[in-house]
C-alpha cells in the first residue's frame, strides 16, 4: 500500500505532474464559476486532450478538473444567484442574500472551506467504506429511485417556497412534466415533441438553468432598487474559521448524506447539496433561513462535494457511475487502461491509491486557489450593473449555445427566461423547477421499469422497506400542508387537552 502511495506521490510532485494539477484545478473553477459551464463539460474536454498522456498523469488531472468545476460553481451562486453548476443551486439560496449583505467575501471563504472539508471526508469514504456504500447503493432498485426523486422535489418545495411549500411542489412537479419532452427512456418514442426535430432530443438542462436563474437577475437589476452598488465587507480568517468549527456536526451530518448520494447511481451532486441543506434546515433552531444563514451554505457546499467521493465509489467497485461527470470519468479511466470493477483490486490494486492520494491532493490544491481567485472575484460586486449585466447576459447566451453547438438551445434559454421572469413575479420558486428537469428522466424510467416488472402493480412501492421509509417521509412533509389534515390533528390535540 505505502508503495502505491509513494508512487501517487511522485506523480503529483514531479514538475509536470504539479503544474497539470495547478492548471486543471484552476480550468475547474473557471468551468464551475462561469453559468453554462459544467463539471461534466470540464471532464470531457480534458479527457480528449488526454490522450497522449500516461495513465497516472491523466488520472490526476481529470479529478483535478471535476473537483474545480464542483467547487467554483459557489461563487457564482453567491455573488450573482446563478448558479455556476447545477450542484451549486442550494448555495444560492443562503449565499445570495449573504452577498447583497455585504458578506459574499465571507460566504465565499466559507463555501471554498465547507467544499474542501466535503471533498476530504467523500475521500476517505473512498478509502475505508467503498464495499460498505456499494452494496447500500445496490439496495436501490426501480421503486426506491423513483420515490428517492419524489422526495427530493418535496424537500426541495419545502424549502426555497418562502412558507408556501405547495408553489414550491408545483413548481417541481412541472419541472417533471417538461423533463418528459423528447424520446422517452423506455422504448424511444417522441413525446410532446410536435413535430420539432429539435425537441425530440429533450429539453437541455443548462438553457433552463440559465434562463430561470440568469434572466430574472438581468432584469431585476435595472430596477430603481437595485441600481446601488453593493459594498463588500472585510472579514477576518478566524470569523470564517470560527463558523466551521461551530458547525462541526453540519458537516460531518452533510457529508454522510453527500455520500450517499453520490454513491447512488444517477443521483449525484445536485440532490446531495439539496439534502444535506434541508437536513441542517430541519435540526437547526435558527429562524434567519431564506435569508443569508451561512449554516445553509456550509451544509450545501459540503454536501455536493462529498458526493464526488460518493459518485466515484460505484465507478470503482462496480464500474457504475454515480453522476454525469463521474460517467465520463469513467469512460477515461478506460481510455488509459484502467478497468474499474469488481476485479479492480485483483488487477490494478495500486489504482484506488492513486485516486484516493489525487483526491486529497487537489482538495488543497482547490481551496488554495478559490479562496485566492475569489479576491477578484468579489469585485464584481462593485462593478455597475449598466456594465455587469450587459456581461452577464453575453455569458448566458454563450453558456447555453456550447453545450450542444445548437441556436435552438439559445431560443429555450429566452423561453426559459421569460418564464423564471414569470414566476419570481409570482414569487414561485425556480430551484425545484430546475431539479424537476434533473431528475425527471430518471424519475420516468424508473418508474415505468417497476410496472412493467410487476405487471402493473403499484404494490411494490408500498411494501419495500426502503421505499416504506420515503413514503413516511414524504407524507410527514405533505399532510401538514393540507387544511383538512391540520384541522383533525388539532381536534386530536384538543381532545387529549380536555382530558387530561
Amino acid at each position: 500500500m505505502w508503495n502505491h502511495v509513494l508512487t501517487a506521490l511522485q506523480v503529483v510532485f514531479s514538475p509536470m505532474g504539479f503544474i497539470s494539477m495547478f492548471l486543471a484545478v484552476l480550468l475547474g473553477l473557471v468551468f464551475g464559476i462561469l453559468p453554462g459551464l459544467t463539471a461534466t463539460m470540464a471532464v470531457a474536454l480534458l479527457t480528449g486532450l488526454t490522450y497522449s498522456f500516461n495513465g497516472p498523469l491523466a488520472v490526476l488531472i481529470l479529478v483535478g478538473v471535476y473537483i474545480g468545476a464542483i467547487s467554483g460553481g459557489c461563487q457564482s451562486a453567491i455573488l450573482l444567484n446563478i448558479p455556476g453548476t447545477p450542484a451549486s443551486a442550494a448555495t444560492a439560496v443562503e449565499g445570495y442574500p449573504l452577498g447583497r449583505q455585504g458578506k459574499a467575501g465571507l460566504a465565499i471563504f466559507v463555501s471554498n472551506a465547507a467544499s474542501f472539508s466535503g471533498t476530504m471526508l467523500g475521500v476517505a469514504a473512498v478509502a475505508f467504506l467503498t464495499p460498505a456504500l456499494t452494496a447500500a447503493a445496490l439496495r436501490f432498485n426501480s421503486q426506491e429511485m423513483f420515490l428517492l426523486t419524489v422526495f427530493g422535489i418535496v424537500i426541495c418545495g419545502n424549502l426555497t417556497s418562502g412558507g408556501q411549500p405547495v408553489k414550491g411542489w408545483i413548481s417541481g412537479f412541472v419541472g417533471l412534466l417538461f423533463s418528459q419532452v423528447g424520446l422517452d427512456t423506455v422504448n424511444s418514442m417522441p413525446r410532446f415533441s410536435f413535430g420539432v426535430i429539435n425537441l425530440t432530443a429533450g429539453i437541455s438542462l443548462l438553457p433552463v438553468m440559465i434562463g430561470l436563474f440568469g434572466f430574472p437577475e438581468i432584469i431585476e437589476a435595472f430596477t430603481p432598487e437595485a441600481r446601488k452598488i453593493i459594498p463588500v465587507s472585510k472579514f477576518s480568517v478566524r470569523e470564517g474559521f470560527g463558523i466551521m468549527r461551530r458547525n462541526i456536526i453540519n458537516v460531518i451530518r452533510s457529508a454522510i448524506l453527500g455520500v450517499t448520494m453520490g454513491a447512488i447511481p444517477g443521483v449525484g451532486e445536485d440532490t446531495g447539496g439539496w439534502l444535506s441543506y434541508w437536513a441542517e434546515k430541519r435540526f437547526s433552531k435558527k429562524t434567519g433561513w431564506g435569508k443569508g444563514e451561512i449554516d445553509g451554505v456550509v451544509s450545501s457546499e459540503t454536501g455536493n462535494n462529498a458526493a464526488i467521493g460518493g459518485a466515484i465509489i460505484p465507478v470503482l467497485s462496480l464500474a457504475i457511475p454515480g453522476s454525469a461527470p463521474a460517467a465520463v470519468l469513467l469512460a477515461a479511466f478506460w481510455m488509459h487502461g484502467y478497468r474499474p470493477g469488481p476485479l479492480l483490486m485483483q488487477n490494478t490494486p495500486e489504482f484506488l491509491y492513486y485516486i484516493v492520494v489525487f483526491m486529497i491532493v487537489c482538495s488543497f490544491m482547490m481551496w488554495f486557489l478559490a479562496s485566492n481567485i475569489a479576491r477578484f472575484t468579489v469585485r464584481i460586486l462593485q462593478v455597475k450593473n449598466e456594465i455587469l449585466m450587459p456581461i452577464i447576459f453575453v455569458c448566458c447566451v454563450i453558456g447555453a449555445f456550447v453545450v450542444n453547438n445548437r441556436l435552438f438551445d439559445i431560443k429555450l434559454m429566452f423561453w426559459f427566461g421569460i418564464l423564471g421572469i414569470i414566476m419570481r413575479q409570482l414569487k414561485i420558486p425556480a430551484a425545484p423547477f430546475l431539479l424537476g428537469i434533473i431528475l425527471g428522466n430518471m424519475a420516468d424510467e424508473n418508474l415505468r421499469r417497476a410496472l412493467i416488472l410487476n405487471k402493473g402493480s403499484f404494490t411494490s412501492f408500498f411494501t419495500r422497506p426502503i421505499c416504506i421509509f420515503f413514503v413516511i417521509f414524504i407524507l410527514a412533509l405533505v399532510l401538514p400542508q393540507i387544511p383538512l389534515v391540520t384541522k383533525c390533528a388539532a381536534g386530536i390535540k384538543r381532545s387529549f387537552a380536555k382530558k387530561k
